[in-house]
């Protein structure tokens, strides 16, 4: 495939839709990172971070051992020493059973052309600035199926919870702490995977990896409905929602689940410090406005690589089986290196419920 510039590339009518990619097989997922094994790290120079980091310790129950106090400037990008520094004051600080992280800011959310969150989940690429729109490196997390990353692959995913406010990203967290076990056992009614091919024939590619509409196979009460972004039906239910459009037209999806997933492929939607889209491209955070849990996007131009963007059958299938938001998404994106992930990192809804202890025998 060609790599065209999203940013530039102009809207065309699409041809009619594609019929769906037959479901590919994940290979079983063993276990999850909870609050046990996830570090939170919290910028000292930032109200912000104060806030929404020691909230979020508080009610997730993150040991005090594995929150690192730092102080970060407060802007877009961190230069290559500051990240450096960053990095080593997590390596030094986080015991080795930690296997995420949780950056509790908006900003920096980049180190230079690389995100931030795949710079600290799997090291900085100096050389991305000069080949932007080239692959990038293959995250080997993609191809790791168990919840020790860091003592397995060496790795710590990495998501950062951000929202245009405190009271946001509060109610953010308490959504994903909400959704936890909902869906584990099924649902009377179905959750629904909206993915919606669009007329932006550029930001279009991943209509070619959405699945037949449906039931998803061996996933009790979860659904794929495909639609098209300028035919929307109402959204119930939303569980995830998938488009390719510079903006997509509010309100953004309806009702939400918690935990429900939300991105859009486009060039700079992970810009987090950008104004909500009244022009120009959508930022990502519009989606954590409007109710989802968790969303990803770039930071600098990807071009329409599909494997710079969270694959829509992975996603769907990951999550199902039971993970956290933070490693569906993670598992979903092969080269992430310049995509940032945000949103409440422990989402996990089909997550079995823990069996309660039995009471001795008097």
């Amino acid at each position: 495939m060609a790599a065209l510039l999203l940013a530039a590339t102009p809207v065309s009518q699409a041809a009619e839709p594609l019929p769906g990619a037959p479901w590919g097989r994940l290979p079983k997922l063993y276990g999850r990172i909870t609050a046990a094994q996830l570090g939170v790290v919290i910028n000292t120079a930032d109200p912000y971070s104060v806030s929404v980091g020691e909230y979020y310790a508080r009610r997730r129950g993150i040991p005090e051992a594995q929150v690192l106090r730092v102080s970060l400037p407060q802007r877009a990008s961190l230069t290559r020493d500051e990240f450096k520094a960053l990095d080593e004051a997590i390596r030094a600080h986080m015991p080795e059973h930690v296997n995420g992280l949780a950056l509790a800011w908006v900003q920096p959310y980049a180190v230079e052309c690389n995100s931030l969150t795949s710079a600290l989940g799997m090291g900085l690429q100096p050389d991305l600035c000069a080949r932007n729109c080239a692959p990038t490196r293959t995250s080997a997390y993609a191809g790791y199926f168990g919840s020790r990353p860091w003592i397995v692959v060496g790795m710590r995913p990495a998501m950062q919870l951000a929202a245009r406010s405190v009271p946001v990203a509060m109610a953010m967290i308490e959504r994903g702490m909400a959704s936890d076990h909902t869906l584990a056992a099924g649902a009377t009614e179905p959750a629904i995977a909206y993915l919606a091919a669009t007329p932006d024939a550029a930001r279009n590619v991943r209509e070619r990896l959405f699945p037949p509409a449906g039931p998803v196979p061996g996933v009790a009460g979860v659904e794929v409905a495909r639609v098209r972004s300028d035919a929307l039906p109402p959204m119930r239910r939303t569980l995830v929602y998938q488009t390719g459009l510079v903006r997509v037209p509010a309100p953004l999806g309806g009702e939400w689940l918690p935990g429900a997933l939300a991105d859009h492929l486009t060039s700079f939607g992970g810009q987090l410090d950008k104004p909500p889209a009244s022009e120009g491209q959508m930022n990502i955070l519009d989606w954590i406005d409007a109710g989802a849990t968790a969303s990803y996007g770039t930071v600098s131009e990807p071009c329409n690589h599909v494997q710079k963007f969270p694959h829509p059958q992975v996603l769907i299938q990951a999550y199902a089986q039971g993970v956290s938001a933070l490693e569906a998404y993670w598992r979903s994106v092969a080269w992430p290196g310049q995509g940032v992930f945000v949103g409440e990192p422990l989402a996990a809804p089909f997550a079995p419920a823990p069996v309660a202890a039995s009471a001795p025998t008097p």
